[in-house]
C-alpha cells in the first residue's frame, strides 16, 4: 500500500486545510470529488473535469465490473487513461449499490444480480480488492457492509463486525504499491459503535479513512455527533474521507470537524433536472418567473457558465427538452461546490473559517 501523507498547512479547532501526498500526486483539502459512476459524471467529459478545476474524480466499482468490466478497464490503462482523465482518481468498492440490491449476505461475502442483465455475482473483500487494482485508480476503497438506517442495533453491530473483519482480509489482499487503499468506518448513528468501528479500523493502518454508512436518511443532527465520535480515532496524519455527503450544510459541518475530502451525485443528479445551487440556496430554473430573467445562475459565481448564460436561457433549454440545459447546471453546480471548498480553505488559512461556516448555515442549515 502507498500510506496517503496528509499534511495540516493551516488550522482553525478542528478544522484544516492540509495537502495529501499520493503515488502520482498532490491534493489540497478541503477536496470535493466530482462522481463519475460508469467512466464519466453525466453530461461532462474529462475536458470538463480538467476546465473545473477537480483534483479527484470517483468511478463506481460495481458498474464499471460489470459494464465494460475491470480486465477492458486495465487492457486500456486504467481507468484515469480510459477515461481521458489526467487527475487523481478513486474507485469506491461498490459496496453501497450491492447492500441496495437485497444480496445475501454472509461472513465471507455478498451474492447479488447484475442490475444489467439479471446475472448473478459472487463479491467478497478480496474480490473487491483484485477488482479495483485492476481498475487501477489512485485510491481504492475496501469493501464495508452499510446497513440502513435506521435498523436495530444487532444490525448496525453485525455490520460493523463484518466490515472490520473484512477490512483485515482486504488489508492481506492488496498487493498493488503505487495505489493507495482506504479503510471504512461504519456504526450507524451510535457514537459508541463508531468510535469502536474507528478504533478497530486505524488499528489496521490503512492509508486513508472512509467514514460510511452516513447521510442514509438520518437527520443532519443525527449525523454530525456520531461522524465526530469517528473522526475522535482517526489518525491526524491521513486523509478522512465523508462519503456520499455533499449538500452545503453538512459539508460545512464536517470540515468543522476535521474531515478533509467528499464525494456526492447530488451536484449533477440536481442538475439533471434543473436546480441550481448557489449563494443564495436552491434554485429551480424551471420555474416561469425566470423566463425573462437575463440574471446568471448566480451573480456571485465565476464559473463559463454563469459569464455566458442567463437564468432565462436555461430555463428555455429545459422547457423544449434540450440537453444541454442539464449539461450547464450540472457544470455550475460542480464549479459551485468546488469554489465553496476553496472558500472553505481560504478561510481556515485566514483564521475566519467559524465566520464562513456561520455564513453558510445561515442560507443552507434549513435546507432540504
Amino acid at each position: 500500500m502507498f500510506p496517503v501523507h496528509f499534511t495540516t498547512n493551516a488550522a482553525e479547532g478542528s478544522a484544516r486545510a492540509g495537502t495529501a501526498v499520493t503515488h502520482r500526486g498532490s491534493y489540497t483539502t478541503p477536496c470535493f470529488m466530482p462522481v463519475g459512476t460508469r467512466g464519466a459524471i453525466k453530461y461532462l467529459s474529462a475536458a470538463d473535469y480538467e476546465d473545473l478545476g477537480a483534483q479527484i474524480v470517483l468511478g463506481n466499482t460495481y458498474h464499471l465490473m460489470l459494464r465494460p468490466g475491470a480486465e477492458t478497464v486495465s487492457a486500456m490503462g486504467g481507468l484515469g487513461a480510459f477515461a481521458g482523465w489526467k487527475g487523481l482518481t478513486l474507485t469506491d468498492s461498490g459496496g453501497f449499490q450491492v447492500f441496495s440490491l437485497n444480496p445475501d449476505v454472509d461472513d465471507d461475502g455478498v451474492t447479488f444480480k447484475s442490475t444489467y442483465d439479471g446475472s448473478r455475482h459472487r463479491y467478497t473483500p478480496e474480490s473487491a480488492v483484485h477488482t479495483q487494482q485492476l481498475l487501477g485508480a489512485d485510491i481504492q476503497m475496501v469493501l464495508d457492509v452499510c446497513p440502513p438506517l435506521p435498523s436495530p442495533v444487532q444490525v448496525v453491530r453485525l455490520a460493523l463486525e463484518r466490515t472490520s473483519s473484512w477490512a483485515k482480509r482486504a488489508v492481506s489482499t492488496h498487493t498493488r504499491t503505487d495505489q493507495s487503499l482506504f479503510g471504512i468506518v461504519q456504526g450507524g448513528i451510535d457514537v459508541n459503535l463508531r468510535a469502536e468501528s474507528a478504533a478497530r479500523t486505524a488499528e489496521l493502518n490503512f492509508d486513508g479513512y472512509g467514514i460510511g454508512g452516513l447521510s442514509v436518511g438520518e437527520s443532519r443532527e443525527e449525523m454530525l455527533p456520531a461522524l465526530e465520535a469517528a473522526l475522535a480515532h482517526l489518525p491526524l496524519d491521513r486523509p478522512r474521507y465523508l462519503m456520499g455527503v455533499g449538500d452545503p450544510a453538512s459539508l460545512v459541518e464536517a470540515v468543522g470537524l476535521g474531515v478533509d475530502q467528499f464525494d456526492c451525485v447530488l451536484q449533477t443528479r440536481l442538475g439533471r433536472h434543473g436546480t441550481a445551487l448557489t449563494s443564495q440556496g436552491r434554485v429551480n430554473l424551471k420555474r416561469s418567473e425566470f423566463t425573462l430573467s437575463n440574471e446568471p445562475i448566480d451573480s456571485t459565481c465565476s464559473c463559463s457558465v454563469c459569464a455566458r448564460h442567463t437564468r432565462g436561457y436555461i430555463r428555455h433549454l429545459f422547457q423544449v427538452g434540450e440537453p444541454t440545459a442539464s449539461r450547464l447546471v450540472s457544470l455550475h453546480n460542480i464549479a459551485w461546490t468546488l469554489s465553496l471548498m476553496d472558500q472553505m480553505r481560504n478561510a481556515i488559512i485566514a483564521g475566519r473559517f467559524e465566520a464562513l461556516r456561520q455564513e453558510i448555515l445561515a442560507v443552507w442549515g434549513n435546507a432540504a
